[in-house]
């Protein structure tokens, strides 16, 4: 009797020490996704206004972009301080209840911004320029060109995932 309770807890501390053993602590991955878009449609008819609004098809393309960014929970806008960035982002900033703030890429930080959107989902609004710097730095590859003139329906979206990012362009059109 006396042996059999000694191999029970024997086995019981054996199985309690290989438990301990094989047990891994599995966390969460850290997953930011961001959303890249140029700015919607600019009024042309003053080729020397450096600084133009949107024209009337801009305006609808930036309430389609809310629609489109309507089912995700985005937690950040960011937008050049120029009057098309600004007044793409702004029907998706009012749905959302989210504050834009404003970016200079020429001046902008990648490591620290990836470091304070860390597990956030971001919209980006830039440049037929800016916007695929912005892509080729995040992923930091040099994938992605100036885009043409006349897209402004193209979606980039960068998704890092425990550091490891994966991007996609898609039209909206």
């Amino acid at each position: 009797m006396r042996i059999t309770k000694l191999l029970i807890a024997s086995a019981i501390i054996i199985g309690c020490i290989s438990c301990k053993k094989d047990t891994k602590i599995v966390e969460d991955p850290v997953v930011s996704t961001y959303y890249f878009i140029r700015h919607s449609e600019k009024d042309r008819t003053d080729p020397d206004n450096p600084d133009p609004e949107l024209n009337q098809d801009g305006l609808d393309r930036a309430i389609r972009w809310a629609e489109v960014f309507d089912p995700i929970d985005l937690d950040v806008i960011y937008s050049t301080n120029y009057e098309r960035t600004s007044m793409t982002a702004a029907p998706t900033s009012v749905k959302k209840n989210i504050d834009v703030k404003y970016y200079d890429p020429d001046t902008i930080d990648i490591e620290r911004f990836k470091a304070e959107n860390e597990g956030l989902n971001v919209l980006v609004v830039g440049h037929s320029n800016t916007t695929p710097d912005f892509v080729n730095k995040i992923i930091n590859i040099e994938k992605y060109n100036a885009m043409d003139d006349d897209d402004n329906s193209s979606l980039f979206i960068v998704r890092i995932i425990d550091g490891i990012p994966t991007d996609i362009r898609l039209k909206m059109d």
